[in-house]
């Protein structure tokens, strides 16, 4: 460990970036991808924003690949860690949309890489390739010229005994559907089939609304992936609407690829409503090279546009009964990368490096307006501090209130005043984080002003502890308009305790609209916040909402005719206090 003095001006003496870990085992929500901008102007009316959702993770020839709404290419990474974009346009140029490959499919048949992107109309090609790593020369080609498929949120899957299914749909009058593929020709055969449809009356998570009203619309089912284990199928689907914090997956279960399928008691699968990073709906689920699941899902944003968006990752799993779950528990602290070749419960697991620096105070060089300092670290990705400027020299510093143990910094960039559409190549983000114990020394402890890279959600994990009580951030480079941030959010640990058990803590569940709850404990004057997590079953918490400067939360995700259990724990930069026993909703 680096005490901040002298032992830290060797290392801000080494080369750039000397901080940063080479071989980090953590990552952190949002993913740090060089997203596009949107590329439809009247989607950028409020202000030009990067944007993408609807993530398909597909492993192919040991590496992984992502394809994702509107990015005029996809990514591929060796370990889960650095994402490498591919630059490609999959429509032709009959087609005469913005939308590039809007919520595509990706699937891997005969040793080969398909792709094929929304469509109601069959005249959108299927695409193949061998060596989809291959930048400079072009591999992919037309596997079928015109799929017949003609489907909106597309889904494959290729069964053991070698049958191609699609499943698809995107709609709140409409059901998802199913159709057997021919794989020879990927043509669909047979008929198509209704296979499920939203119960909103019933279960509650599927209203729509931030607050699961169903303020105008009737919600929408969406977002199709199949996953099959243990002999039994796994229908996923996303619900109410990809606006929302609410926004999460569900699954219904089948012994037949096209059903019939029985909704899953616990449910949904991967839900995020509260923290930094919330959201998480529409997304893939997917084994490492290990065999440990993992899913990719949406985070919305929604400021600018109402799908201003981005992607988180969690781990996934079955359990010893076949249930399909997700842990998004502290899912946008820093969380464990697959490090092996084997297995292991551990993946996705947070590694305990708490916020540091939430609702602290903080100063900068300039404003703009109202984007205000604080704003910066407020644990809400929707609001951000804009300097007035872009220029080099603009700084934020964050004071986490006393020394504390620093492993990880992620600096997240907000579009201010950006004049970018679609993908740009060449962009980079520059900037230098320093650090000091006493407010008046300073050392460099992450430089990167000569990085080259698009990082908008910069993830460093230290190679060596920093202590410290203050952090800055100072500009450098921005890819376009001013120097913006929706959270310069420090992690590790304080020197203090981990907050007492929560007290008093109770659940109101009224007859008259039983898939609701009002939970409420007492506040805890040791805490930064709470995490509740609920289930239907006291030994299977698998949900969870992680609360920030409140003593109470309106749950409204309960299915109407289940019991249900929650337990709170207390967090703060020390670490977490022990659970409550699980509480029934009454």
């Amino acid at each position: 460990m680096l005490t901040i003095g002298v032992a830290a001006r060797v290392l801000a003496a080494a080369e750039p970036s000397a901080a940063q870990h080479a071989h980090p085992q953590s990552y952190c929500n949002p993913l740090n991808l060089d997203y596009a901008y949107c590329p439809i102007p009247n989607f950028a009316a409020q202000g030009k924003h990067r944007a993408t959702a609807d993530p398909a993770v597909v492993m192919f020839r040991g590496d992984y690949y992502l394809f994702s709404t509107n990015q005029w290419g996809y990514w591929w990474s060796p370990d889960m860690n650095v994402w490498n974009f591919v630059p490609r346009k999959f429509l032709r140029p009959e087609h005469k949309v913005y939308d590039e490959l809007c919520a595509p499919a990706a699937f891997v048949i005969d040793d080969q890489l398909h792709v094929i992107g929304s469509t109601h109309t069959p005249d959108f090609p299927i695409w193949r390739s061998r060596a989809p790593k291959n930048v400079d020369v072009d591999r992919w080609e037309e596997a079928v010229a015109s799929f017949a498929g003609s489907a909106w949120d597309p889904a494959f899957f290729l069964d053991d005994d070698g049958r191609l299914y699609l499943y698809h749909g995107s709609s709140n009058d409409r059901p998802l559907y199913g159709q057997e593929v021919d794989r020879e020709s990927l043509q669909p055969i047979g008929p198509k089939r209704e296979l499920i449809r939203l119960d909103d009356e019933r279960h509650g998570w599927e209203r729509f609304g931030e607050a699961n009203d169903n303020t105008f619309l009737r919600p929408f089912i969406e977002g199709a992936w199949m996953t099959k284990h243990d002999g039994r199928y796994y229908l996923q689907y996303a619900a109410p609407g990809t606006e929302f914090s609410g926004y999460g997956d569900g699954v219904y279960v089948g012994d037949r690829p096209l059903g019939p399928f029985k909704y899953q008691t616990h449910n949904p699968i991967c839900f995020r409503p509260g923290g930094f990073a919330r959201g998480a709906g529409h997304g893939s689920t997917f084994q490492d090279r290990g065999g440990d699941y993992w899913r990719c899902a949406t985070i919305v944003i929604g400021v600018k546009n109402n799908f201003e968006r981005r992607l988180g990752m969690w781990p996934a799993a079955f359990d010893g009964e076949g249930v399909m779950h997700c842990d998004t528990a502290y899912g946008d602290y820093p969380q464990r990368l697959p490090d092996t070749e084997t297995p292991s419960d551990a993946h996705g697991a947070s590694l305990g490096w708490m916020l540091l620096n939430y609702a602290k105070p903080v100063t900068a060089s300039s404003s703009l307006g109202g984007f205000a300092p604080n704003l910066a670290v407020d644990e809400d990705i929707k609001t951000y501090w804009s300097a007035a400027t872009g220029k080099p020299g603009e700084q934020f510093t964050s004071d986490l209130g006393a020394i504390s143990q620093i492993f990880a910094i992620q600096v997240n960039y907000a579009d201010q005043d950006a004049e970018l559409l679609g993908k740009v190549a060449g962009l980079r983000h520059q900037y230098v984080i320093t650090a000091s114990s006493d407010g008046e020394t300073w050392n460099t402890i992450v430089d990167k002003s000569a990085n080259q890279r698009d990082v908008p959600h910069d993830y460093v994990e230290l190679a060596t502890p920093v202590e410290a009580r203050f952090v800055r951030i100072e500009n450098r480079r921005v890819p376009s308009g001013k120097f913006a941030l929706s959270g310069l959010r420090v992690f590790g640990l304080g020197r203090g305790e981990p907050p007492h058990p929560v007290q008093d803590f109770i659940s109101l569940r009224g007859e008259s609209e039983p898939r609701n709850a009002w939970l409420k404990w007492r506040q805890s004057p040791d805490a930064t916040g709470y995490v509740i997590r609920s289930g239907v079953d006291p030994q299977k918490l698998y949900n969870s909402v992680m609360v920030y400067g409140a003593n109470e939360y309106y749950f409204r995700a309960m299915d109407r005719d289940v019991p249900y259990y929650f337990q709170i724990e207390a967090f703060n930069e020390n670490g977490v206090s022990a659970p409550t026993e699980p509480l029934l909703a009454k």
